[in-house]
């Protein structure tokens, strides 16, 4: 029973600020599994993986009384356009992109955080008057989108993530989106990415996995389901402004983790 509660509170806590903001919360779920449930690696990854999948689907079912899903359609060229480059990206990682140095990936990922958390700060504090798309011309939307999306779908895949944290921002610098709208479009773009990703485990170990431990899995699941509720029932009274401090905030708890990462396989060289 006790195991059952901190998968239902572990569960629950990460899906609230997932919902709230419009992601998938892999990044902070991970080390709970591994940490406080003392899982090993493949088993973290799976159980992370199908939990994702659940928050992200709820996540976007809970926040469409806020953000119709009619809203979200008027804005499917941007779900398309960075679809396109995210799949193919995620596609690319699972072979050739997974030959790259894990220490240079950790560098890389770290600076990119920052610099994102950067200019999100930098809009809101200086640039609140001249907000808009960051292309006025199409075919530079199109493609900065593509190669937008090919990155973070690089990412997602080799880290294992929905790349919410790197999709919310790049939507609302990119095409000037509201960060609660970004935060859907975000949703409705992991969701067929993750579809397809757990599915390479299913061909595995992913449904031995899940049912060996079918009780955390039942706990995560279940608060999961509870906290994308809640998060997503705080999106109308969150502002947009509270919003992008808190997911800069993120940003930099994910840059911080990556650098600590990258400081542990130094000392293990």
């Amino acid at each position: 029973m006790k195991r059952f509660l901190q998968g239902f509170g572990a569960g629950g806590a990460v899906a609230t600020l997932a919902g709230l903001i419009g992601l998938g919360g892999a990044e902070f779920r991970l080390p709970i599994l591994k940490g406080l449930f003392r899982l090993d690696t493949l088993k973290a990854v799976i159980l992370n993986k199908a939990t994702s999948l659940i928050v992200v689907f709820f996540a976007l079912l809970f926040r469409s009384y806020e953000i119709p899903f009619e809203q979200i359609w008027e804005y499917k060229s941007i779900i398309i356009n960075l679809l396109l480059g995210s799949l193919a990206g995620a596609w690319i990682a699972a072979g050739f992109a997974m030959k790259i140095d894990e220490a240079l990936l950790d560098r890389i990922i770290f600076f990119l955080l920052l610099f994102l958390a950067a200019v999100l700060l930098l809009e809101h504090w200086f640039l609140q008057d001249q907000q808009g798309a960051l292309f006025d011309t199409l075919y530079l939307q199109i493609i900065a989108g593509i190669l937008a999306g090919f990155g973070i779908g690089v990412v997602a895949s080799m880290l294992g993530v929905a790349g919410g944290e790197l999709l919310i921002p790049v939507i609302v610098l990119l095409y000037g989106v509201d960060v609660k709208l970004a935060g859907s479009l975000s949703l409705a773009i992991s969701l067929p990415t993750m579809v397809v990703g757990f599915a390479r485990y299913s061909r595995s170990q992913a449904f031995v996995v899940l049912q060996e431990e079918r009780g955390l899995f039942a706990a995560l699941a279940i608060g999961s389901v509870v906290g994308a509720a809640i998060g997503s029932a705080m999106l109308g009274i969150v502002s947009s402004k509270m919003l992008v401090l808190l997911l800069a905030f993120v940003l930099m708890i994910s840059a911080y983790k990556i650098f600590h990462h990258q400081s542990n396989l130094s000392k293990k060289k």
